[in-house]
């Protein structure tokens, strides 16, 4: 199954403590905290392309499965992080001490963030 599409975001919950939590700072937070949020991947057999926007913040990051590479925040910093595949609808990564795994069935994305004791959890719709 291929990642490939654009997806919108139908619902989420814990963003703001989840934000916090991995040290992005509150203006920056409140600044997307209700913005739109869309996220568009090309996947190419073991390399990915992600755009990620969030109202006026636009996050682009590409990478290989199982390489090393620096992940953009949201602060424009980057932080290394290593994706894999599980099966062929599950990409799951550590970033910063972060687990995050990405989810899809058919046209909808399920991706849950936990670090420490807190849960994020995501999910986008294909469009």
């Amino acid at each position: 199954m291929s990642f490939t599409g654009k997806y919108e975001l139908q619902s989420h919950e814990n963003f703001e403590p989840f934000l916090k939590a991995f040290g992005i700072p509150d203006d920056v937070i409140q600044k997307v905290k209700d913005s739109k949020f869309t996220a568009e991947i090309v996947q190419n057999g073991k390399k990915f392309k992600t755009t990620t926007t969030m109202g006026s913040k636009v996050m682009k990051n590409e990478f290989t499965i199982g390489e090393e590479f620096d992940y953009e925040l949201m602060t424009g910093d980057k932080i290394k992080a290593v994706f894999n595949l599980e099966g062929d609808n599950k990409l799951v990564g550590n970033i910063k001490g972060m687990k995050y795994v990405n989810e899809l069935n058919g046209n909808i994305m399920t991706s849950v963030a936990t670090m420490g004791d807190i849960t994020y959890k995501r999910v986008m719709k294909r469009i």
